[in-house]
């Protein structure tokens, strides 16, 4: 119950809207793609339930070309970001809406509507209409919908994108659970890389159309072939300065910082923002002299604007903390989270805690 995505495209008006892409994903897996707001998620998403056909390419369902299919042929099931459910009816009738249209019997329809809502821990609120129900409820209502017409493919569009963060929290814990207990593949596009992580399975990084890189998620995360796949998997984006490697060094803002086994030249050096601290972590971590532009306070945290001879730069330190902006600020960073990546972009060397990893 695989689907194959070989060399699609989509171009509309002579604009690409998806660079030619191949990808297989596997039964029983969750496939997150990952991209900021217009980078081809919904558009790649339209791709695979045949929404749209691809201008090239094909699409493979169980090894059966599939690229001309109508939606409605297909095994598939859809969730978005506005989910929607019928105002009028019970919970029961919502779930069991596609049952009907399919013509399945009654009994079938009562196992499955019954045997889903227990999934979605909606058994108690069978009676109820939509509107009776919390946001999280109705959006798990909406999610059985989709899943109870035991679809081989869910695609989920942000899902959650407009529920509050503590609805947010409680459904991206059960998700997991859901999607180990259905078989299906699940393809869930987000702009949080921490939803990726939290989600956990596969991501596929999405950038301008173009599908940057495709694994494991720790292992995208913690090994991003390019610099792109680095600032699209890391929020705040990650933080970059050209550098130069000679003699098995480089110069990071007046601090020599080890460089083994990469040739003479310039690179990038790239890392996280919440690998910048205030004070020094450990013996070797170098101090960076950066002037502070404007804080940000999440309640926990503190994001740092800074400008570092004439670049921006933003770090993401615990605690609250009482800095003026325009203020000289000395930021602290430990060797063994800076990457290194060539002229082209392309990684060259990638920071040491994540090989340790």
């Amino acid at each position: 119950m695989s689907l194959e995505l070989q060399a699609v495209c989509k171009r509309v008006d002579g604009q690409v809207h998806i660079h030619p892409t191949d990808l297989t994903l596997r039964p029983g897996t969750m496939n997150v793609l990952l991209g900021p707001t217009l980078s081809g998620k919904t558009s790649l998403m339209r791709l695979m339930a045949g929404l749209d056909r691809p201008t090239q390419g094909r699409v493979l369902w169980q090894g059966r070309d599939v690229t001309g299919q109508r939606v409605q042929d297909r095994q598939v099931a859809m969730v978005y970001q506005q989910f929607v459910n019928y105002p009028s009816m019970s919970v029961y009738d919502n779930i069991a809406s596609p049952l009907r249209l399919q013509g399945i019997d009654r009994a079938a329809i009562d196992a499955r509507v019954r045997e889903t809502a227990a999934l979605m821990r909606l058994t108690p609120m069978l009676e109820r209409r939509p509107l009776e129900l919390s946001g999280g409820q109705q959006q798990r209502c909406a999610l059985a919908r989709a899943l109870v017409k035991d679809a081989g493919l869910v695609l989920l569009d942000e899902p959650l994108a407009n529920l509050d963060y503590k609805l947010r929290e409680e459904l991206r814990a059960e998700l997991p659970r859901i999607f180990a207990a259905s078989g299906a593949i699940f393809v869930y596009a987000t702009t949080e890389p921490e939803e990726a992580l939290l989600l956990g399975g596969n991501t596929a990084t999405l950038w301008q159309g173009r599908v940057t890189q495709f694994g494991p998620a720790p292992d995208v995360y913690r090994l991003p072939v390019d610099a792109t796949t680095a600032r699209v998997f890391s929020d705040p984006p990650m933080n970059f300065v050209p550098v130069t490697v000679a003699g098995g060094r480089m110069d990071l803002g007046g601090a020599a910082l080890p460089a083994p086994g990469l040739a003479p030249g310039a690179y990038q050096a790239g890392f996280r923002p919440n690998h910048l601290h205030l004070r020094a972590p450990s013996g070797d971590a170098v101090a960076l002299d950066t002037r502070l532009v404007v804080t940000e306070l999440t309640g926990s945290e503190t994001f740092l604007h800074l400008d570092h001879a004439g670049q921006r730069w933003v770090g993401l330190v615990h605690g609250i903390h009482d800095l003026t902006p325009g203020m000289a600020l000395q930021v602290w960073l430990e060797p063994r989270h800076v990457y290194l990546f060539d002229a082209d972009g392309r990684l060259a060397a990638p920071a040491p805690y994540a090989q340790a990893a």
